[in-house]
């Protein structure tokens, strides 16, 4: 073999393990590796302390680089897991601070005064109460002055009141006293033409209706005729007094005269239909002069009785003259 030809063959030899590199360089011995009980096996010798600064300069600078060791495994980390959303806390419902209680004695204070001032109130009511009068009504149509209800009956109209001048010798007091009687007797007749005045109404008892009626008249011109003999010029407005009554019982008489006649034509052919008598002249002329005699008679009971109260005699009403 040629010199060329052992070169190349030479060329393709693989390297020996552990064998000297090429070009004859000595080989390092490998790094010396403590046994894990940590001191050297019997027999073999300690490794230089260059070699054991050597060891610790790559571990440090292992450290502060970060980068794990042959053989690190890092920690295993815990799968994440989202927090619970845990709602802010709510504040505290704050109770009302608890009523005071009155005392037992202040309750009955309490209750005391209102059933006291309740009774002042009623025994108020009571006492002002009924102290309005019926208020007077106009008639209507085909209705006499004369109809129930309007006052009380009786001769007294009003309460007696203490005499403010009672002086014998004064002569208004012995004219207030005649006229008086007079006014008394003015309230006779009353019940008689009411009555009447109904049954004519109702076709009963026409033939007796009509002559009450007819009597009731008499009698109010009776007390005009009194009237006119009675003197009363010493009394306060006398004359005004003495006209309005005048007019009172010549209006009722002429009304009671009407009726009358009334009554007569309602016992005759036609004068009642379903029991109701049939409204003619008479009836309205007589309630005509009905109202005529209850405008006379308001008059004269406002004329009348302040004179009553300052002689203390009987107070009237309208109706009542």
């Amino acid at each position: 073999m040629s010199g060329d030809d052992s070169a190349a063959a030479t060329q393709y030899l693989p390297p020996v393990a552990g064998g000297a590199p090429a070009g004859g360089a000595p080989v390092p011995p490998p790094p010396y590796q403590a046994p894990l009980g940590g001191a050297p096996a019997q027999g073999e010798r300690p490794p230089p302390s260059e070699f054991d600064g050597l060891f610790r300069a790559s571990a440090a600078s292992a450290a502060a680089s970060g980068a794990a060791g042959p053989g690190h495994v890092p920690p295993p980390r815990a799968p994440h897991v989202a927090a619970p959303h845990v709602a802010p806390p709510q504040p505290a419902p704050v109770s009302p601070p608890p009523r005071r209680k009155l005392p037992t004695a202040a309750i009955v204070g309490i209750v005391v005064a209102g059933c006291a001032v309740a009774g002042l109130a009623a025994g108020a009511l009571l006492s002002g109460g009924g102290g309005d009068e019926k208020k007077d009504t106009p008639q209507n149509a085909a209705v006499s002055s004369e109809t129930p209800g309007d006052a009380p009956k009786g001769d007294d109209g009003g309460k007696k009141e203490p005499s403010a001048s009672a002086d014998p010798a004064d002569p208004a007091v012995a004219q207030a006293k005649a006229l008086d009687a007079l006014l008394k007797d003015s309230n006779n007749s009353r019940d008689a033409v009411i009555k009447a005045v109904d049954s004519t109404r109702s076709c009963k008892d026409l033939d007796k209706s009509a002559s009450d009626l007819r009597d009731a008249a008499k009698q109010r011109d009776g007390l005009v005729t009194r009237l006119q003999k009675t003197a009363i010029d010493k009394l306060p407005n006398s004359a005004e007094l003495s006209a309005q009554l005048t007019k009172a019982w010549q209006s009722s008489s002429s009304a009671d005269t009407h009726y009358a006649a009334w009554a007569g034509e309602v016992g005759g052919k036609h004068g009642c239909v379903k029991g109701h008598a049939r409204p003619s002249g008479e009836s309205a002329a007589g309630d005509r002069a009905s109202g005529d005699a209850t405008a006379a008679k308001k008059a004269a009971a406002d004329l009348w009785n302040p004179i009553a109260k300052k002689y203390g005699l009987s107070q009237h009403s309208w109706a009542q003259l």
